[in-house]
């Protein structure tokens, strides 16, 4: 019987964002790509270093104790330019980190992400901001991790996942009339639509399977109240009052549900996040993180008006 990967949350994950390659990237952009082969050929039993997407991608995993070993509720696949040989050295690293990726793409030189799809991924991370844009363009789900401040406190056990809402959760067309007008149109036309649902937008799905892990984890505390759920999304956004109504009614309308719900209203995010300190911040818009990196793992989403 083949692998089925339809019911589990897929993710997937460039090389450049689980680690730490910018020595590697030195050697390749001064030298080439000789150069670069020996130094990875001698490198290859030294452990590369964790990179802005590591811890986020190590805690995701560790709630595969949520279900039986050979059914696991996540994956994550690697996919890497380099070739297999080359890629030796990440696939040691991974098993030294002792993160359960078995499953890799290697493709020399090429973009991975026209194999989202065949993979079921609800996610591609990579720092290669060309493959993030053209995957984008494709309609599948990607995002730019940025170099961004991150730490991991191994006392801490929950996963903390944070959104921005337009452009991200949701399509572009509500923050389209705040670009083309401005804020007082856009909350006259959110409360014109207010229980008119949103179209999803590029990590709608991610955010949807990560909501059925804690559904899963809602049963586990019923079965066993002593449990604490480790899994917790927010959504931080510049909407306030009264467009949060639209925006919690799409919700809904998808059977999503979220634990925190930070409605801003121009304030800046960095303030929130830097207490909320989620594992890993999503946001389509540049000018929210720049301040966001300084203090947690953003990622850029290039989707909709504010990247064209």
């Amino acid at each position: 019987m083949p692998y089925e990967l339809e019911n589990r949350l897929v993710i997937g994950v460039a090389s450049s964002a689980m680690f730490d390659l910018g020595e590697s990237d030195a050697i390749f952009r001064e030298h080439g790509e000789e150069e670069y082969r020996r130094y990875q050929e001698k490198n290859v039993d030294n452990p590369l270093q964790p990179g802005v997407a590591f811890h986020f991608v190590r805690r995701l995993l560790s709630l595969n104790d949520l279900s039986d070993a050979t059914d696991p509720l996540v994956e994550v696949v690697l996919l890497s330019r380099n070739d297999p040989d080359t890629g030796l050295r990440v696939m040691k690293s991974i098993a030294h980190h002792g993160l359960g990726m078995t499953r890799a793409v290697f493709l020399q030189g090429r973009s991975p992400y026209r194999y989202i799809p065949a993979f079921n991924i609800s996610l591609f991370l990579s720092a290669n901001r060309s493959d993030v844009v053209e995957a984008i363009g494709l309609g599948f789900p990607a995002g730019v991790v940025l170099d961004s401040k991150f730490d991991d406190d191994p006392q801490d056990q929950e996963v903390r996942i944070a959104f921005d809402f337009d452009g991200v959760i949701v399509d572009d067309e509500s923050e389209s009339v705040m670009q083309g007008k401005d804020l007082a149109a856009f909350h006259e036309h959110e409360a014109k639509n207010v229980m008119r649902p949103h179209n999803p937008g590029p990590l709608s799905e991610f955010l949807r399977k990560v909501n059925t892990i804690q559904s899963i984890e809602l049963a586990k505390k019923r079965a066993e109240p002593a449990y604490s759920p480790r899994l917790r999304v927010s959504i931080v956004t510049a909407r306030n009052a009264p467009s949060h109504e639209r925006a919690l009614n799409t919700l809904k309308s998808w059977g999503v549900m979220v634990n925190d719900g930070f409605f801003l209203g121009g304030v800046e995010k960095r303030r929130v996040l830097q207490v909320l300190r989620p594992h890993i911040f999503f946001d389509d818009q540049a000018g929210h993180l720049s301040g966001a990196a300084t203090v947690v793992p953003s990622v850029h989403v290039p989707f909709g008006v504010t990247n064209i």
